[in-house]
C-alpha cells in the first residue's frame, strides 16, 4: 500500500466518495477477519451494491490501486482506509444532554473502533448529574469548558432538546472544542475553524416514510 503522506488532502473528497469509504472499511474488516487476503472491486460492488467503476474511482482518490487479477490485499486496504478516514486516531470528545440518547451514545463501546473516545457527559437535570452511565461520568452543563479543557476534547456531541443546542453549541465553541456532531433538529450555527456535523434522526426518518408511502402507493 502507499505510504500515507501522499494522500490528497481530505477536504478535495467528493461528499459521496467520503461517506462510501466507511462502507468499504466495514467490509473488508470482515473479510481480513474471515482470513480472506485479496479482494476485488467486483466482489466489493456485489457485496455493497456499488458499481465496482465507482469503487475504483474512490479508491484512486487514496491513490490506492489494485494489482491486476488479484484485486486489493486486505489486510493493507482496511489499515489505509482506517488511517485516512481518521479512525486510528484517538478523539476525546463529551456528549451534552445525557437523555435516552445521549446515554446510548455514552455506552456505545463500538465508537471506540472508530476513534471516538468518549470521557465525559453533561446535562442540566439534577436526577442526571454525578451518575456514570458505563464508566463515564455526568458532570452540570456549568462545568462543561473546565472539564473539555481538562480532558483536552475536540468533539461535542450534541443531543439535547431542540431549543437549547444553539447555547450547547455555543458554550462548546467557547470551551475551544473544534467539532461538533449534532443530534438535534437545529440548524447550529459555528464559528470559523469549527466543523459541524449534523445526522437529523427526523430528517432521515420523513425520508423513509415518505419512500414507504410511495411504495404502498404503486
Amino acid at each position: 500500500m502507499n505510504d500515507p503522506r501522499t494522500y490528497p488532502l481530505k477536504e478535495i473528497l467528493p461528499e459521496p466518495t467520503l461517506r462510501r469509504l466507511p462502507w468499504y472499511l466495514a467490509f473488508v474488516t470482515l473479510l481480513r477477519d474471515r482470513g480472506v487476503e485479496y479482494v476485488s472491486s467486483t466482489s466489493i460492488a456485489k457485496e455493497l451494491n456499488v458499481d465496482a467503476s465507482q469503487i475504483a474511482k474512490d479508491l484512486s482518490f487514496l491513490n490506492i490501486k489494485g494489482k491486476t487479477r488479484i484485486g486489493y490485499e486486505v489486510e493493507g486496504l482496511e489499515h489505509e482506509l482506517r488511517d485516512f478516514l481518521g479512525f486510528s486516531d484517538v478523539h476525546n470528545a463529551i456528549v451534552v444532554g445525557a437523555g435516552s440518547l445521549g446515554s446510548a451514545l455514552m455506552q456505545d463501546s463500538g465508537l471506540e473502533r472508530y476513534g471516538l473516545n468518549i470521557v465525559a457527559g453533561f446535562d442540566v437535570n439534577p436526577d442526571r448529574i454525578g451518575r456514570r452511565i458505563g464508566s463515564i461520568e455526568v458532570f452540570p452543563l456549568a462545568k462543561l469548558g473546565e472539564v473539555a479543557q481538562k480532558l483536552d476534547v475536540s468533539v461535542g456531541i450534541v443531543t439535547v432538546p431542540f431549543e437549547a443546542a444553539q447555547t450547547v453549541a455555543d458554550a462548546c465553541m467557547e470551551a475551544g472544542i473544534s467539532a461538533l456532531w449534532n443530534f438535534t433538529p437545529c440548524r447550529i450555527r459555528v464559528i470559523d475553524g469549527v466543523v459541524i456535523q449534523n445526522t437529523s434522526i427526523y430528517s432521515n426518518l420523513a425520508i423513509m416514510y415518505n419512500r414507504l408511502d410511495r411504495l404502498r402507493r404503486q
